[in-house]
């Protein structure tokens, strides 16, 4: 008979439900009856050791912490800036949100031990100031000009941010079972005055990206961590009480940095006569033609009924983008077998994170282990990271 694993049944259960995990799913994993999995948590029974090994990597615990006395102190959720009707986090938005956090407290705890100086712009603002002033601000700290991207727009910000300090992690998934939902989740911040992270759904393509990217950037301006979806500052069709005032700040933000006013004018109302001009200039500055003419709304620089027939002729457009798009990736992915899994891990943990426990590794303040948890990579593999940030 295997042995016994005499974990804590209030553990398990802390464990289950804090990965938005039903009991019949649980139950799947080991799998046995439900009735089975449930005599576990109320302490009538006990699992395998092999089946609570199992457990602990389905709900992303350590082994070690279902065997403790009592419910350790979690992460503290963050902050929920979503739509008052959005749907519950998944168990994939709950994972990637831990995960993150749990990188950015490391770094941060490192850097105030050995003595970082505090980034000055975590929390310089308030949403009471102006996001045209905002958003000057986060031009001018990072350096970019929107008017003269020197290469693809949505890299060009990546690495500012990350020059600057601030991680930047993008990801569209865990593994092949948990898939993240642009619908639940396109972003979220932690605004930390040594470590702030901003995370991106990269499910989207990447003008919504970059809009988003921008968006929690701005939350990391005025120290508001928390979880965004549906960003967008085209507030025309949705009740604008469902949206939370830091969101339709940060939208604001977002938009005044990505498409300045002195940019906006110079463009002219002449540059909005035809839908391949707008697309054209909405690719140079890196964003959706959606978002392009509601900045020119907002501006005057169109008018209403003009903006209604634009925006439905770029709904036509935007349709045949993504089939081409679909086929597109169709193509690539039966050519190269789909993206590089380094790639791919190393954008998820965020280049400049990657760099500094590589470092910490190599000279020796951290232990294989740690690094190779923190990266999600066995060590013999980060000469892969090498190579990619080289």
């Amino acid at each position: 008979m295997a042995d016994k694993a005499y974990i804590t049944s209030e553990i398990l259960k802390w464990a289950r439900e804090s990965a938005n995990i039903s009991v019949i799913d649980a139950a799947k994993k080991v799998p046995v009856s439900p009735e089975r999995y449930l005599s576990w948590e109320n302490g009538d029974d006990f699992p395998t050791i092999r089946q609570a090994q199992i457990l602990s990597k389905s709900f992303r615990r350590p082994f070690s912490l279902l065997f403790l006395p009592e419910i350790p102190k979690d992460f503290q959720p963050l902050q929920d800036y979503r739509r008052n009707d959005a749907q519950e986090l998944d168990t994939a938005s709950l994972f990637i949100i831990r995960d993150v956090q749990e990188k950015q407290n490391w770094i941060s705890e490192l850097f105030e031990e050995i003595g970082e100086d505090k980034l000055p712009f975590v929390g310089k603002y308030s949403i009471n100031d102006n996001p045209e002033i905002v958003a000057k601000d986060i031009l001018d700290t990072l350096k970019i000009n929107p008017g003269n991207y020197q290469k693809a727009p949505i890299n060009v910000w990546i690495e500012k941010a990350e020059t600057a300090g601030i991680f930047i992690t993008r990801a569209s998934y865990l593994h092949s079972r948990l898939v993240l939902d642009r619908d639940l989740i396109q972003g979220f911040a932690i605004a930390d005055s040594f470590a702030p992270f901003v995370f991106v759904n990269s499910k989207n393509w990447n003008a919504p990206q970059l809009f988003t990217l921008v968006h929690e950037l701005a939350h990391i301006w005025i120290a508001k961590s928390g979880i965004s979806n549906e960003v967008d500052f085209d507030f025309s069709d949705k009740p604008k009480s469902k949206f939370h005032p830091v969101e339709m700040f940060c939208n604001q933000v977002a938009a005044n940095s990505l498409m300045p006013r002195e940019l906006m004018i110079q463009l002219g109302a002449d540059s909005f006569d035809s839908n391949d001009l707008i697309l054209k200039q909405a690719k140079q500055f890196g964003i959706s033609s959606f978002a392009l003419l509601v900045r020119a709304l907002n501006l005057n620089l169109i008018s209403q009924p003009q903006y209604k027939i634009l925006k439905q002729s770029a709904q036509d457009q935007f349709e045949k983008f993504l089939e081409k798009e679909k086929i597109k990736k169709e193509k690539q992915r039966a050519r190269e077998g789909g993206p590089d899994t380094y790639l791919l891990r190393l954008n998820k943990n965020s280049k400049l994170f990657t760099r500094i426990v590589m470092d910490s590794f190599n000279n020796g303040s951290l232990s294989p282990t740690i690094a190779s948890n923190l990266l999600n990579t066995q060590i013999n593999k980060f000469q892969k990271f090498e190579k990619l940030l080289a």
